[in-house]
């Protein structure tokens, strides 16, 4: 109720006002309906073309009330279906990224999103179908009281057996897809694999289409039989039960229409008795079958609010710069920085201590699974450690609030993105402040080495990247899209710390090396951190680390390492033997 009243006041006071009437106006046209018979029995024409002129308003008016509900429900609906949404993505962003690499937050989310925007007004035009259905039920109990208690009573407990098998059939349906949130998102994974543009090619060289085809064929067909046997379930309870509450009316109809056969009651009270045992039947099951709606409607939006109840993480608690050590050296420091990513048991980092200068050109090197990208996202408070602690200028790095501390860092990684917008926006998303300041855009580019893109595309900055939405897109090599996720990085002017996770690897040799002198005179001044595989790109470092297995086992200059018999003398011999 609360989120339907926040999107749309006036609507929920409309939808309030327009079930009223559709709870008294079906009881004066069963009214209305008995007149006219009784009219007609007494042979009054007057009377007669009174009433059915009457009756004519009443259903008119009847319409209109329902047009208007259905075109508030509609409206409610739409309004409802953007703030849910909205709320939904807007806590996405304040989550850590500890959530986003856990499969178990992706199937809450999926559950979340499902029917999330439909949900909440169903619930809340339940509530009002309640109302009109127990307004309508009461009228029509008040006139079969005249006859009979004991239709009252039928009339009740006619409806009950179905409802009660309607809502056990609800819990199992939610049940089934809860559980079955991993093979929802895998539908939409093969889906995205076999129609999307960066898949194609691999999809038609290796001849993969048939095997993915089917797996979702063998996935599908398997929710299908599910929700079939399910369905089936449902449709024949539902049947067999409803031939009860069809007995019980025939009953009664059969029991009136005796009484009026013996002049006990008029044929227009008949008509009466007969529509209000049948519309106050109908009533009382739709009020029900909303009740057992609404239970279900319930149980799926309990899975929207358990995602926007997920903890996020505290605003820091300390204002960026203050309770800075008077003594406190500018740069960065590990102190025995040790981490494990969420339901892992094996340390990503474990023991790193290390001082980081302010200005210092740093590379870390290591194979793959070392630990470098681990210790960026650490500099990053993508995540915060385990164990230890990470100070910046004199601050714990968890002192900072996030925004300001990103804000001081410029940071391409490894797996970029490639953003489906005009080159202009692809670059400018690096300091979003700046989206729109074309020189700033221009000098992140011509720092990237991309400054000859506006000049080869056609619209220049305007030009639309990549065909998702635009036939006229163009498409980059990986190369160029490397060189525009590193003008990106250089968009952060102010930034006094640049962090590149392998920022070249897309580039051939000229291209790096261009790249790098140009980096080499731009970067002056700030602290770098690069992370890289080739070593004519690290031997230029100031210092290099070497990770290997979460920890820091050398540290030096390029010529320090080469002489020392260790890990990156290993890794710098095997790389040069590809050179021979």
């Amino acid at each position: 109720m609360g989120l339907v009243w926040k999107s749309a006041r006036g609507g929920t006071v409309g939808l309030g006002a327009a079930t009223l009437f559709s709870a008294l106006l079906p009881l004066a046209v069963a009214y209305v309906g008995k007149r006219i018979i009784d009219a007609v029995v007494e042979k009054n024409d007057a009377a007669t073309l009174r009433w059915v002129v009457l009756e004519l308003a009443v259903v008119a008016v009847l319409a209109l009330n329902t047009r208007i509900l259905a075109l508030v429900r509609t409206i409610i609906g739409a309004r409802l279906g953007v703030d849910i949404n909205l709320e939904i993505l807007e806590k996405a962003q304040n989550l850590e990224l500890s959530h986003f690499e856990d499969p178990e937050f992706y199937d809450q989310l999926t559950r979340a999103r499902r029917e999330a925007s439909s949900r909440p007004l169903s619930v809340v035009t339940g509530v009002f179908q309640i109302v009109q259905y127990a307004l309508t039920l009461v009228g029509y109990g008040g006139l079969l009281l005249n006859i009979s208690g004991v239709a009252v009573v039928g009339l009740v407990l006619a409806a009950l057996p179905a409802t009660y098998a309607e809502m056990r059939f609800s819990t199992s349906a939610f049940r089934m897809r809860s559980f079955r949130a991993p093979e929802t998102r895998r539908l939409a994974y093969i889906e995205f694999l076999l129609g999307s543009e960066g898949n194609a090619k691999e999809m038609m060289t290796f001849g993969l289409g048939p095997t993915f085809l089917g797996r979702y064929r063998d996935l599908a067909e398997t929710i299908y039989r599910e929700d079939r046997a399910l369905a089936i379930r449902r449709a024949g309870w539902g049947f067999v039960l409803s031939l009860l509450a069809l007995g019980v009316f025939y009953g009664f109809y059969a029991f009136v229409a005796r009484e009026a056969s013996r002049t006990v009651i008029t044929i227009g009270n008949l008509t009466l008795y007969v529509v209000a045992f049948r519309q106050g039947q109908q009533a009382f099951q739709s009020l029900l079958s909303t009740l057992g709606g609404m239970f279900e409607d319930n149980l799926y939006m309990s899975n929207l609010f358990a995602y926007l109840a997920i903890p996020t993480r505290e605003p820091a608690k300390v204002e960026e710069g203050a309770e800075v050590a008077a003594h406190a050296e500018p740069g960065i420091v590990f102190e025995d920085v040790g981490f494990r990513y969420p339901g892992k048991d094996e340390w990503a980092l474990r023991h790193v201590n290390l001082r980081i200068r302010k200005g210092e050109r740093l590379a870390l090197v290591g194979e793959n699974g070392s630990g470098k990208t681990t210790f960026i996202k650490l500099l990053t408070r993508l995540y915060d450690p385990t164990e230890g602690r990470i100070v910046l200028d004199g601050l714990p790095l968890a002192a900072y609030d996030a925004k300001a501390l990103r804000k001081r860092i410029g940071v391409i990684f490894q797996d970029f993105v490639r953003y489906q917008l005009s080159l202009s926006e692809n670059v400018g998303v690096g300091s979003v402040e700046h989206l729109d300041d074309r020189p700033r855009v221009e000098s992140a580019l011509e720092r990237g080495g991309a400054d000859e893109l506006p000049k080869t595309l056609k619209g220049g900055l305007d030009a639309s990247l990549g065909r998702w939405f635009n036939r006229e897109g163009a498409e980059l090599s990986g190369g160029q899209w490397q060189r525009v996720a590193l003008s990106r990085a250089f968009m952060r002017e102010d930034a006094d710390i640049l962090v590149l996770d392998e920022p070249t690897s897309a580039l051939d040799a000229e291209a790096e090396q261009a790249i790098f002198e140009r980096f080499q005179e731009l970067s002056k001044g700030k602290t770098t951190l690069l992370i890289s595989h080739r070593f004519p790109t690290v031997r230029t470092a100031d210092r290099i680390i070497v990770l290997s297995k979460g920890e820091i086992v050398e540290e030096g200059s390029h010529e320090e390492l080469l002489k020392k018999d260790g890990r990156y003398r290993h890794l710098f011999q095997l790389q040069a033997k590809g050179y021979l």
